[in-house]
């Protein structure tokens, strides 16, 4: 079974691979999405536990990822029979309402042009593994857990925060920036702008470390601004 898993094709900064596939919504494509950012997730198996907390995770941070201009995109390969019974029991048992669709990728298609299926984890499960999909249909990160430990759904969240953030401001972020921390200024280019960089009114270190802040008051929780907080560019 290994020799007959292909090459994952999924890389950064290039075009994500497109797919046509069933979900519990109806057919889904890549280009379904044009337009918003995607949050394609895998999960080995339903009715297990661990998945079982990540999609309630996931569920529950649904309308922040929706703010966001983010739809979430769930992956396994099982039958949508099995994901739509594994949904009912989450909402009976748990509570709480599975509203994103989760692809049934049952001939494996889509887990394999992402590099879901890692030979050394399973050859018939996805891993637990996460892609960031811009607007424009550029696969802008990739984030892979193992299979006995469970995802961050807020670390996805904050990244992609940063992500939109950095390319609102064509700034960089630091280790793990949330809104309201100064974020990074990129650095001069050439040895007649790393000398003018410490006039230019930045938070300067050194010519190749400077930060500036793009928000008018600390972050709220959980890393969003609070409600009616504005951007501004400090110079």
């Amino acid at each position: 079974m290994t020799d007959q898993i292909q090459q994952p094709v999924a890389r950064l900064n290039e075009p994500a691979p497109a797919f046509d596939a069933p979900t519990t919504h109806g057919c889904k494509t890549l280009e379904d999405y044009r337009g918003k950012w995607l949050v394609l997730f895998s999960h080995p198996a339903d009715f297990t536990p661990v998945c079982t907390t990540e999609f309630i995770a996931f569920a529950k941070k649904h309308d922040e990822f929706a703010a966001l201009n983010t739809e979430l995109l769930g992956l396994s390969i099982d039958s949508h029979y099995s994901h739509i019974a594994w949904m009912l029991n989450i909402k009976e048992k748990f509570g709480v309402e599975i509203r994103f669709p989760i692809i049934a990728d049952l001939n494996m298609a889509v887990a394999q042009a992402y590099g879901m299926i890692q030979p050394g984890a399973s050859d018939t499960a996805a891993v637990r593994a996460t892609f960031l999909i811009d607007p424009e249909g550029v696969l802008r990160a990739m984030v892979y857990y193992p299979m006995n430990a469970g995802r961050s759904v807020d670390e996805i969240y904050r990244l992609l925060v940063a992500m939109q953030t950095a390319d609102e401001n064509a700034c960089a972020m630091p280790e793990n920036w949330t809104p309201g921390q100064p974020v990074i200024v990129p650095t001069p280019a050439t040895p007649e702008a790393a000398m003018a960089r410490a006039g230019e009114g930045f938070d300067t270190v050194d010519w190749y470390f400077t930060t500036r802040m793009l928000y008018r008051e600390r972050a709220g929780p959980c890393g969003s601004p609070p409600h009616g907080w504005t951007r501004r560019s400090r110079k």
